[in-house]
């Protein structure tokens, strides 16, 4: 256990006066709306991002929408969730008497659909930020946006217009090239990306010979994808000017911490938070240790700046 004196400073800004207090974030979806995962020490953490919120409540889709897979899981829950009102009006409240932020992520079918949700969430207390999620791949279109770099900048112009809460835009994997991307949202607004959501995947069930998601596919997450969501951030840090926020398969410390040295300001929990609760602590604890074993006083002297990007091998 390091010292009062040894102790390093964890705390992180992802822009727009959004302080945490911790680089280790709960991803949206994993966590619900932060009032039921009793396992999780909360003071590990510098905030948590809520489940993707609509402007009207959805159902989502049918089941089955969760199946393992080999080192991860895939899913397509269809953004369930009880719509923007109802979060605002009743969950809000009570995360404005809780010691860290609540991060909303906001979905939506629309541009419209998205800035109606931004304007409810505008200036109610206990919502700290807005992740616009631009990149779910279980609903219908949930990609439009997310996969083209105007479409992108389009919707976060419009979200930045009626809100003065942090931004962070969430990207997708399934694209041909996510800087591109990143670069139009940072230029219409967002003070942060988040990096990556799941990838598009399958599983067939062969003894019924039909798929076993409901709908067919679903978003692959978990250890699976950490070498290919790390190299997203890798190639994000170096070509934008805002935080990035690293996601995908961070399961130990050790994940981490890649995460960070490859230029991520933090890092989001998604599939280890249903595997193992106590993940989050383990982590924030991981991370101080390290600083304290490198000499390292604050976050930004973890980043790796002195190696040049490879975008291949």
């Amino acid at each position: 256990m390091a010292s009062m004196a040894e102790r390093p400073d964890l705390k992180v800004d992802l822009g727009r006066g959004l302080h945490l207090r911790s680089p280790v974030i709960v991803a949206s979806g994993t966590f619900g709306y932060g009032f039921d995962a009793p396992q999780v020490d909360r003071a590990a953490l510098g905030a948590i991002v809520s489940k993707g919120t609509t402007l009207r409540p959805h159902e989502g889709n049918a089941p089955i929408r969760i199946a393992e897979t080999p080192s991860g899981m895939l899913n397509a829950i269809g953004l369930q969730n009880p719509g923007v009102d109802h979060v605002a009006h009743v969950y809000a409240p009570q995360w404005a008497t809780w010691d860290l932020p609540v991060i909303v992520n906001v979905a939506g079918d629309s541009v419209d659909e998205y800035v109606a949700v931004a304007r409810r969430l505008n200036g109610v207390p206990g919502v700290a930020g807005l992740e616009l999620n631009i990149s779910c791949p279980n609903v219908q279109s949930g990609l439009q946006f997310g996969v083209d770099p105007v479409l992108a900048a389009e919707v976060t112009h419009a979200v930045r217009a009626v809100t003065e809460l942090p931004l962070i835009v969430k990207l997708t994997p399934n694209v041909t090239d996510i800087v591109a991307v990143a670069r139009a949202v940072e230029d219409a607004g967002a003070d942060a990306v988040s990096a990556i959501n799941t990838y598009v995947g399958m599983a067939i069930d062969v003894r019924r010979r039909r798929p076993i998601i409901s709908r067919g596919s679903g978003g692959l997450s978990g250890a699976a994808i950490k070498p290919l969501a790390l190299h997203a951030v890798w190639q994000l840090a170096a070509e934008v000017h805002i935080p990035v926020v690293g996601v995908g398969g961070i399961m130990t410390p050790g994940d981490a911490l890649e995460f960070l040295l490859a230029g991520a300001t933090a890092v989001q929990l998604g599939t280890v938070n249903y595997v193992r609760p106590q993940a989050a602590a383990e982590i924030h604890d991981g991370i101080a240790a390290y600083m304290v074993q490198h000499g390292l006083t604050d976050m930004r002297a973890l980043p790796i700046r002195s190696v040049s990007v490879l975008t291949h091998v």
